[in-house]
């Protein structure tokens, strides 16, 4: 499974990189903000919305801490998705917040 840090990921927000962002924790979770463009599509719910979803784009991952990310990673790329995941997630990212 392919990973990043946030350092990485905030020098691609940076230079205005055109990132397909997937956050998969809960309402809740998300409620407290989000990374600026992603998407909320919580971890339970992406067999039904793979339809959603581009398997030419490539797509970051990202959950509180990396572990639901992670499960969300290895069930993606089995479906034939680029992923990579986000090590320390929310946690980690000390970025802009987007609220929705």
């Amino acid at each position: 499974m392919k990973t990043m840090d946030t350092t990485e990921l905030l020098a691609l927000l940076d230079a205005n990189e055109d990132l397909n962002i997937i956050d998969v924790r809960e309402d809740d979770e998300v409620a407290q903000g989000m990374i600026p463009g992603a998407q909320h599509i919580a971890l339970g719910t992406i067999p039904e919305r793979l339809a959603e979803l581009d398997t030419a784009k490539p797509y970051i991952i990202v959950c509180k801490v990396g572990g639901r990310s992670a499960n969300a990673c290895m069930y993606l790329e089995a479906q034939g998705f680029d992923v990579t995941n986000l090590e320390g997630g929310m946690m980690a990212y000390d970025g802009e917040l987007e609220f929705k």
